[in-house]
């Protein structure tokens, strides 16, 4: 039991080490910033071991870990987190936001003729074709997954109904889903979403677009859980941008309407900035007040130091209006 709750800790801190070791070849990524490597309990204002955090996840029936989509090493340390789950004798689902419920029969095909190809799953589910980052990056999820023999669970609406929704179109969902979760009407929080949307897009969108984006937001969210819901037997873990595990919004809050009685932990995985060397300091970056919207920070050095929002202000559709 002891060896083999050193060994997961043993492959964070080696990976760690291989960051490490090639940072010369990339410099000024973050690798020598003082939260680098460190989790932030947000409840308990204070930094917790990564045994900790482990141990947390484990007895959490719905895990919800939020990433930068084309940051390598947030995916090997949601396999981390997986395999502790896994050791810990838990068999959750796991569930991929870039899988959505098209994929679903090709998925179940590829698994049922080769349960534990994850090499082969992406090519198999056209993931690709999905614009997502490389199947590579996400495979040590999927490797953890099926060599324990968990189900994985295709959870995202499709991406043409999303686009639907955006242009105002509810009808592209199921009615049971909008009266469920009030998509017909404005969000409660509505003006934190839209200011929310519009960050996260670096203020390039047409206003006109916001709203509609926001509804999709929130059908997109709606759908997860209730995909992580059903798809359990026990518990399930789900792999999704940061922004879908907010504590203040997203998927926990529909979890919490769902399945109120489930014990949910929410872990961001947030690359470090220059100077800002405070958990607090990152609060800003989430427009969430002086509070952190996730359960635990685990704190990262930053993948590159492109300027996305230049990059997509290059990219940003004209205002038809």
């Amino acid at each position: 039991m002891i060896a083999r709750r050193i060994a997961p800790l043993m492959l964070v801190l080696a990976l760690a080490s291989v960051a490490r070791a090639v940072e010369p070849a990339a410099p000024g990524l973050g690798y020598d910033h003082p939260l680098t490597g460190r989790v932030w309990d947000v409840a308990q204002d204070r930094f917790v071991t990564l045994d900790a955090l482990g141990t947390a996840v484990s007895g959490a029936r719905f895990v919800l870990l939020g990433e930068r989509h084309d940051h390598p090493e947030h995916h090997q340390f949601q396999a981390w987190l997986l395999r502790r789950m896994v050791d810990a004798g838990r068999r959750p689902a796991v569930a991929f936001e870039m899988l959505d419920t098209t994929q679903a029969p090709a998925l179940a095909r590829h698994l049922a003729a080769a349960p534990r190809d994850a090499a082969g799953l992406g090519e198999a589910v056209g993931w690709r074709a999905a614009g997502w980052p490389a199947w590579r990056l996400y495979q040590p999820i999927a490797d953890t997954a099926l060599a324990a023999g968990l189900p994985i669970v295709a959870a995202n609406l499709p991406a043409t109904a999303a686009r639907a929704v955006t242009r105002g179109d509810l009808a592209a969902l199921d009615p049971a889903l909008v009266r469920r979760h009030g998509l017909d009407r404005p969000a409660a929080e509505q003006a934190a979403l839209e200011e929310e949307i519009r960050a996260a897009h670096c203020g390039a969108l047409p206003d006109t677009l916001v709203p509609g984006m926001v509804t999709a937001q929130r059908a997109r969210d709606a759908e997860m859980t209730e995909r992580l819901v059903a798809g359990q037997r026990d518990g399930a873990v789900l792999i999704a941008g940061a922004g879908h595990v907010r504590t203040d919004r997203g998927v926990p809050r529909v979890l919490a309407l769902l399945v109120p009685e489930a014990r949910v932990v929410s872990v961001g995985f947030v690359e470090v900035a220059e100077g800002w060397t405070r958990p607090a300091d990152y609060a800003a970056r989430f427009g969430s007040g002086p509070h952190l919207p996730f359960d635990y920070i685990w704190f990262t050095a930053r993948a590159d130091n492109v300027d996305q929002c230049a990059r997509l202000r290059r990219r940003a559709p004209a205002d038809p209006d």
